[in-house]
């Protein structure tokens, strides 16, 4: 025999039951050029599903646009695997400098710690570079 499950009782299995389960539908139909608008308009507003951003729509919730920018995105993802390469020069760097001490006389260190000094500056240089270009590009896009 089956025993029927009443309120206090568990269910055995799979999802739980929602509180306020959504047993509505109501239908939309759009022309073309409505359509084409309606896209525009959910493409704009970042949400993830048609059926949410309709909803919201409907019941006057504030109406969010996202723009993005190909080029901010494409050099934002550049400075990023380039500041990972950075990181890595100054790992290999620091590693560098110890095994120069461990494996070298000291004068033969030092005249080749000289030379790594020089190119420490041509790297400093261009780690200036970096912090100026993106300052200049958080004036350019993020602040207007």
């Amino acid at each position: 025999m089956k025993q029927e499950n009443t309120k206090g009782q568990r269910r055995k299995g799979g999802r739980p039951a929602k509180n306020d389960p959504v047993t509505e539908c109501v239908m939309v139909r759009f022309n073309a050029r409505e359509y084409a608008r309606f896209l525009t308009l959910f493409e704009q507003s970042g949400v993830k599903a048609k059926a949410v951003f309709i909803k919201a729509r409907v019941f006057g919730q504030p109406f969010h646009v996202v723009k993005t920018d190909r080029a901010a995105l494409e050099y934002v993802a550049k400075l990023t695997t380039f500041y990972a390469q950075f990181r890595a020069i100054g790992v290999n760097y620091n590693q560098v400098v110890k095994e120069l001490h461990s494996n070298f006389s000291h004068k033969k260190a030092l005249a080749l710690l000289f030379k790594l000094e020089d190119l420490t500056k041509e790297l400093a240089a261009t780690g200036q570079q970096i912090i100026s270009l993106t300052k200049e590009f958080e004036e350019k896009y993020l602040q207007g």
